[in-house]
């Protein structure tokens, strides 16, 4: 496939991810604490659907991971505001069984995956298990910030899921850097003020 359009892909992707902390960020900033809106999980499942096509061109195991795991955890949080089942049940199935069905897919011919993502001459082993990490810690923060909610029965975004996100994306930032990944770069750099500003709103609202 021609670079300009996986990168169109990726931008794309990014700019889903970008528009979600901007909106959450000053609808936050509006209330004065903050707040977990529906577009913000709207935004994340159009953005991971894309990324994990991206990926999928890139023959890149840690985007296909990362956005694996929070794939679901987005539903969830729809689910929880009330959203998802107001989604005609044909897209509905359709976007449940898209991720599933790729990697499915890809098991028809088991070495070949594992010669395109783990044995990727442009991706060495060991950068592979870095940007993986990264892609993990930063998953975790929709695992903490769905058992957060959970335990809560409402979506909320915590503390803890901005500092999650500090850390993981400043190793997909590195790694990024590593591959010469322009859209992971950018598009990871520009949460880093949203996420020390959602940290401040937290602290300034639990003192209030």
């Amino acid at each position: 496939m021609p670079a300009v359009i996986t990168y169109s892909i990726g931008f794309l992707a990014q700019a889903f991810f970008s528009a979600r902390i901007l909106v959450q960020w000053i609808l936050s900033e509006r209330t004065k604490k903050v707040v977990s809106p529906v577009i913000y999980w709207v935004l994340s499942l159009a953005g991971a659907l894309l990324l994990f096509i991206y990926g999928w061109i890139r023959h890149d195991f840690s985007i296909i991971l990362g956005q694996f795991l929070s794939f679901y955890i987005y539903i969830w949080n729809l689910n929880s505001k009330g959203v998802w089942n107001k989604i005609p049940s044909l897209i509905r199935s359709v976007i449940i069984l898209l991720p599933v069905a790729a990697i499915i897919y890809s098991l028809r011919d088991a070495e070949g995956f594992v010669m395109n993502f783990f044995k990727n001459e442009k991706i060495p082993l060991w950068l592979l298990l870095f940007g993986s990490a990264g892609q993990i810690i930063f998953t975790l923060r929709f695992v903490y910030q769905w058992f957060y909610s959970f335990k809560r029965k409402e979506s909320i975004l915590p503390v803890g899921f901005w500092t999650i996100s500090l850390i993981g994306s400043g190793i997909i930032v590195s790694y990024g850097c590593f591959r010469s990944d322009p859209v992971l770069i950018l598009g990871q750099s520009v949460g880093f003020i949203a996420y020390i500003r959602n940290i401040v709103l937290n602290n300034k609202s639990k003192k209030g």
